[in-house]
């Protein structure tokens, strides 16, 4: 099995990468939007990440357009967007697919790891949740509705 870490993703300048700066740390991997109902969610995304980033925790947010083309700006427009209206400090990588023959090999493995409803890998909406603990293990999934700040005491429990 590949390690989560190894896995070939792409930043927002889109150069590939991969997670490897991000090993030994408790990750919460988000498909995003930024024209979701859900996109407010930002601001408790970065609450989280200013709270526990210095203990070992990254939010790492994979912006999507998949969904009701919520996400229909190229690169630049999402930085700017989320650095201006939510103040967003982590990082914001490449748009990516997270569903269908195209889904990014990230997204692939974390369905994987951590089904949905009634086992469905499916992605259903912007804003899933995907966390990650130290050694690279997806531990849960958390729907769209979820809250960030619902799943903290999650993330303490991983750190």
């Amino acid at each position: 099995m590949t390690a989560i870490t190894d896995i070939p993703v792409r930043t927002a300048a889109g150069a590939e990468t991969t997670l490897a700066e991000h090993a030994g740390k408790v990750l919460l991997i988000v498909n995003t939007a930024s024209k979701c109902g859900f996109t407010p969610q930002y601001a408790g995304l970065e609450a989280l990440w200013r709270k526990y980033g210095d203990r070992g925790f990254a939010v790492l947010a994979f912006p999507c357009n998949q969904f009701g083309a919520q996400e229909p700006g190229d690169a630049a427009e999402i930085a700017s967007f989320c650095s201006l209206t939510y103040d967003v400090t982590f990082p914001v990588f490449a748009k990516v697919d997270v569903n269908g023959a195209d889904a990014a090999p990230l997204f692939r493995h974390l369905k994987h790891e951590a089904p949905g409803v009634l086992g469905s890998e499916g992605i259903k909406w912007n804003f899933t949740k995907f966390l990650v603990d130290r050694s690279g293990k997806v531990v849960d999934r958390f729907a769209p509705t979820t809250k960030p700040e619902a799943i903290e005491g999650a993330i303490e429990a991983l750190l």
